[in-house]
């Protein structure tokens, strides 16, 4: 037993959960940081760390949320043949730490302004399961003992839907087979948040699954209020940094009138109006209270404007049913699209919902541009389909830096990512690597459900035989009291001012992705399935006006797309194409100029711009693989002459034996009477015995 050269004991509480044992254990490693946690489940063990730093001077939470992956972890090295350290995450690192960061940001107090890092890493991993929601066990463990305002505990489960039965910590095969892959997340007074990908789900299917995850929570709770009662740690002292009070009474009292009905105009009229209301508060108001511009109160005014502002817009939608542009609770925002209007592009749209915009371009390459997935869980997997989302800031009238993509933009592409993976062909039915890149023109709302609706007009406009389109829609929540009020395709001001941010996206049979974020600390699912149910009217009309505009898949692709041909061919003979190091197979491709790729399963994709060369190269390919077939007519070339007869190869690596007495109507003395050593003839395959040997004649067989 390792000692803590702190002095302090080590403790461990346990409890079964899901048919296995679950530890979190305190004192054995990370000594000096503010709280660790060893979580234990399976041979899946996580280390949870929360560091608490100073307070700072910000306008916002800093909070930082990581997940590392170790590939030692799982017994791995990393693929990459140059890099072999961990370093930048992956995406799906970065994916699984924002599932951890959305159900803990919301359970701090608003104004606080500590420094926290919490970092989840995997140090070993159960190979049965997905280590991600452990992940988030160990940081809620890890916070709930740093003695900061942290209202947690949370748990989060990942399950999904095997043989019509609901289930957690899924194996890989079960992962395969279920047509759900929901996450849900929640604390004692209910689900804080939930994200899912799913094969056209029902709504009903998916509450469903959300009271399955809730039923389940109670075992961790516990466990993690145990852990905390016997480490008792010491309440931090911190400061909340909360608008003044005069100063928020001052601006409420001065914006009074002001807005209400005269603030319900459609967007972007409302924008500019609050802009314009903005810039006479810093005329009148500022002046009228001695503010001048380098007083430091100039942000309080700032933002007791902006709580305002948020406080009309919820007193609007409680009391008068109104909501910031006039619309009603359920309506949608006007919707128009074009597609095709990228010359060059192999597929391009623009959707566009009330002031919100997104252009989506899509990119088809072959197969072997998918993108490889060197991560922790995954061995050798790829990416054929590519989501990428990108939102500058002049999309929202901001002189903003451009750089790679954050976490934003990362979580946005994967959610429109996951909604048509459903709909999706098969590489079978459509060989192609598919690129997909969303750019937001302009935001006021939902961009990651338009980023949906583009991407599936674009991938429409490229040809690709997707199943059905997809449509995406956002909606909003704010309660007032047990009373809730769910609004669909919800704007910026709503978004802002409301209690929860929910996303979902689907076909006209069911759903294929959702999230939803509650700003209040938990819901119940009956509120919840509230609004999943109010949000399928919205989705369709969103879906029968895109329908309207390319109502199925073109039936060819662009003139400037790469042409694929597919040949199938025996998985043992891969060996023949490729040829001696690669000698085959690069001769195919430098006298064509065709582009050949090669499957496991033996599917070869051949790809090119002109059809005639790729065409020559399938000829080529299927003739090194193809197979002898009885009664077929070959042209050959005659490779060896004996007293008996001729061998005369008919396809590559396959000879035939030509008798002396099938070559001619008339009797030979000797073979070299007929034939000479390279001759072509043209042979009539008789016969193959069982030891595979092939039986020639050129006998009523023309010759030219």
């Amino acid at each position: 037993m390792i000692k803590n050269p702190t002095g302090k004991d080590i403790i461990s509480v346990s409890t079964e959960w899901m048919g296995r044992e679950l530890t979190l254990e305190v004192n054995r490693v990370g000594f000096r940081s503010t709280a660790s946690v060893l979580v234990r489940y399976g041979e899946t063990v996580v280390l949870g760390t929360a560091q608490v730093g100073r307070q700072v001077e910000q306008d916002f939470f800093p909070l930082s949320v990581d997940y590392e992956e170790k590939f030692y972890a799982a017994g791995k090295i990393s693929g990459s043949r140059f890099i072999k350290r961990e370093g930048r995450p992956s995406d799906e690192a970065v994916l699984i730490g924002r599932l951890i960061d959305r159900p803990i940001r919301p359970l701090f107090p608003k104004g606080y302004r500590q420094e926290v890092q919490v970092v989840a890493t995997v140090l070993s991993m159960d190979p049965t399961f997905r280590p991600d929601m452990i992940g988030m066990i160990a940081a809620s463990a890890a916070l709930c003992l740093t003695g900061t305002p942290f209202d947690g505990p949370v748990v989060g489960l990942r399950l999904g839907r095997v043989g019509g039965e609901f289930k957690a910590f899924l194996n890989p095969e079960e992962r395969a087979a279920s047509d759900l892959d929901l996450v849900v997340a929640g604390i004692e007074s209910g689900v804080i948040m939930v994200e899912a990908g799913a094969l056209e789900v029902s709504e009903e299917d998916v509450i469903a699954g959300l009271e399955w995850a809730e039923n389940n929570f109670a075992p961790v709770l516990a466990l993690q209020k145990e852990l905390a009662a016997k480490v008792a740690p010491v309440a931090q002292e911190y400061e909340l940094v909360l608008p003044n009070e005069d100063i928020q009474k001052a601006v409420d009292s001065w914006i009074e009138g002001k807005l209400g009905k005269m603030g319900r105009k459609p967007y972007p009229e409302r924008n500019e109006y609050v802009k314009e209301l903005r810039d006479l508060m810093r005329t009148e108001l500022f002046v009228n209270m001695g503010v001048d511009e380098d007083d430091p109160k100039r942000g309080e005014y700032e933002e007791a404007f902006m709580l305002s502002v948020h406080k009309d817009v919820r007193r609007g939608i409680v009391e008068d049913n109104a909501r910031p542009d006039g619309r009603a609770l359920d309506e949608v925002r006007e919707l128009s699209s074009e597609i095709g209007f990228l010359p060059r592009a192999h597929g391009s749209s623009l959707f566009t919902r009330g002031v919100t915009q997104a252009m989506n371009v899509v990119t088809l390459a072959p197969l072997s541009y998918a993108q490889i997935i060197d991560t922790m869980e995954v061995t050798d997997g790829e990416r054929r389909y590519m989501h990428h989302y990108n939102a500058p800031g002049y999309t929202v009238g901001e002189v903003k830096r451009l750089g790679s993509a954050g976490r934003r933009e990362i979580g946005h592409g994967y959610l429109a990512e996951r909604a048509l993976m459903a709909v999706l062909p098969t590489a079978e039915e459509f060989p192609y690597a598919i690129r997909s890149v969303t750019e937001i023109m302009s935001q006021n709302g939902s961009t990651s459900q338009a980023a949906v609706c583009s991407s599936s007009l674009a991938l429409m406009d490229a040809g690709v035989p997707i199943k059905s389109a997809v449509s995406g829609i956002a909606m909003g929540l704010m309660m007032d009291g047990d009373n809730p009020y769910v609004l669909s395709d919800i704007a910026d001001a709503e978004d802002f001012a409301g209690d929860m941010d929910f996303k979902v996206a689907g076909t006209a049979k069911g759903i294929t992705a959702l999230q939803m974020d509650m700003k209040v600390h938990g819901l119940p699912v009956e509120v919840l399935s509230k609004a999943i149910l109010q949000s399928k009217p919205g989705r369709l009309e969103i879906l029968e006006h895109m329908v309207g505009v390319i109502g199925a898949p073109r039936e060819k692709i662009s003139d400037y797309a790469p042409k694929i041909e597919k040949v199938k061919i025996n998985p043992e003979k891969i060996g023949m194409v490729i040829g001696k190091g690669g000698e085959t197979i690069n001769k195919i491709t430098s006298e064509t100029g065709a582009q050949i790729d090669i499957a496991e399963d033996g599917l070869v994709t051949i790809a090119g711009v002109d059809p005639v060369s790729i065409q020559k190269a399938v000829d080529w390919v299927k003739g090194l693989v193809e197979e002898p077939e009885v009664g077929k007519i070959y042209k050959g070339a005659v490779v060896g002459i004996k007293e008996f007869g001729a061998f005369v190869n008919i396809m590559p690596g396959t000879d035939g034996m030509l008798h002396i007495s099938r070559i001619s109507e008339k009797r030979l003395d000797k073979v070299e009477d007929a034939l000479k050593m390279g001759q072509e003839v043209y042979v009539l395959l008789e016969a193959i015995d069982d030891r595979g040997r092939l039986s020639l004649t050129m006998k009523g067989v023309p010759q030219e």
